[in-house]
């Protein structure tokens, strides 16, 4: 197996993602050679959508120009490049265009003037890029879904339909401007555990080139667990296993795209261990293309409004200074570059398996049977995956509904498809 990537998502140490505005060359060069310095392969970057497309037929050159400028800063550092499209929303903050606003009012996902808008807009990051040797490919945007459902405060509401068709035409428009490259989309982790979220399971398995994960322990998994726990160190792990149930290519790269340890469910004299043991247990997972954290720089306490959280998760100071944190990652990235680790782990040949109707997903979510029944698994030493109801897809050797094939068992957190979140546990079939 390839060895995985490891890399950040960068945050400007600069005036945050509001940089654009007046973007400063030697300030990113700057923040790249802090990143380049701890070993790091990738960067994920974020241009705001309404600074870089204010009107609907309006994508700024010049933003455009700065973009491929922090791409090129990256690639003389080493760095290869992932560039999220539709930003969208970030650290608690939306940014959408006045244009699809107020008096403008017209739904994200299933307005055709607005499609066309997104499309031209991803199509045209894409081409800029296409050339550079260093770019990774583009992801739609930064967990679009958080628009299309509760517990967003004004969504913008769609059909599994509707969302379905709307990821196939913008992976299309990526396609277009950089063909071949790597494009995918990402979600935050309703997509696994809301049963309303019109973003399904299948489609962040299945559409795209990869599966991309993004972990976080205050959705409800620290504040039950407790910070030194088997299901708060093992989070990541679980989101990319549990990916794999609906995946129909049982070796799908699935990528660990955020994942950040967050105070003060994490306190900061915590968050190298919390650092060392997620980024361990998710080099168990089979299958993984990379891990990505967030993020590199902290928030600057310059700036107004966030969430107390947002101000200290980069791997560096606002001033460019290293962690604890950056020290564990630059450690484990510096073992699989010189040789001194392989990435080899074992086939996964107990799995859970999930229901597959979207609308029951919420027994994945933490409390819910397949969430407590997988940790009960990874407590006792099983090394769980999962497997959908309707096949075996992503355990070696399966091929029936149940009970043993091969090396292959699977269990049912069962009696629990009726029962509330938190409710049965792990049976034989």
């Amino acid at each position: 197996m390839a060895a995985p990537r490891f890399g950040v998502n960068y945050t400007p140490s600069q005036g945050w993602f509001h940089h654009w505005l007046d973007y400063d060359p030697d300030a990113v060069r700057a923040d790249l050679d802090s990143i380049a310095a701890l070993g790091l392969d990738h960067v994920r970057v974020f241009p705001l959508w309404p600074y870089f497309q204010p009107n609907r037929t309006l994508i700024r050159p010049r933003a455009v120009e700065h973009l491929v400028d922090l791409a090129d800063a990256a690639a003389e550092r080493g760095l290869d490049v992932n560039v999220d499209g539709l930003q969208g929303h970030l650290s608690s903050f939306d940014f959408l265009p006045a244009w699809t606003r107020t008096w403008h009012r017209r739904n994200l996902f299933t307005d055709p003037e607005v499609a066309d808008g997104q499309a031209a807009y991803l199509r045209t990051l894409a081409a800029a890029l296409a050339d550079r040797p260093n770019f990774i490919g583009m992801t739609l945007g930064n967990e679009v879904n958080q628009f299309s459902a509760g517990p967003h405060p004004d969504p913008d509401r769609a059909t599994r339909a509707e969302v379905d068709v709307w990821l196939e035409r913008m992976l299309a428009a990526c396609e277009e401007g950089a063909p071949g490259k790597l494009h995918l989309h990402a979600e935050y982790d309703a997509c696994w555990y809301q049963d309303d979220m019109p973003f399904t399971p299948a489609q962040a398995a299945r559409r795209g080139a990869l599966t991309a994960v993004h972990s976080w322990v205050f959705n409800g998994t620290a504040q039950r667990h407790g910070r030194v726990s088997v299901p708060t160190e093992h989070h990541a792990t679980y989101l990319v296993e549990l990916s794999k149930a609906w995946a129909d290519d049982p070796h799908r790269p699935v990528w660990l795209q955020e994942v950040g340890a967050p105070a003060p469910l994490v306190p900061p004299v915590h968050a190298a261990a919390f650092t060392e043991a997620t980024v361990e247990n998710a080099l168990d997972c089979p299958d993984l293309w990379g891990i990505t954290w967030w993020c590199s720089h902290d928030v600057s306490r310059d700036l107004a409004d966030f969430p107390e959280l947002e101000y200290g998760l980069g791997l560096l100071t606002n001033d460019r200074r290293p962690k604890d944190t950056a020290r564990v990652l630059a450690r484990t990235a510096a073992a699989f570059r010189d040789g001194a680790r392989t990435y080899a782990p074992a086939p996964r040949t107990t799995a859970l398996v999930v229901p597959d109707d979207p609308a029951a997903r919420s027994v994945c979510a933490p409390g819910g049977a397949v969430f407590e029944a997988f940790f009960r698994l990874t407590a006792d030493g099983a090394r769980p995956t999962t497997r959908g109801r309707g096949g075996g897809r992503g355990v070696p050797g399966a091929g029936r509904r149940s009970g043993n094939a091969g090396s292959a068992r699977w269990l049912r957190a069962e009696p629990a498809w009726g029962r509330r979140p938190g409710r049965g546990g792990p049976a034989w079939p």
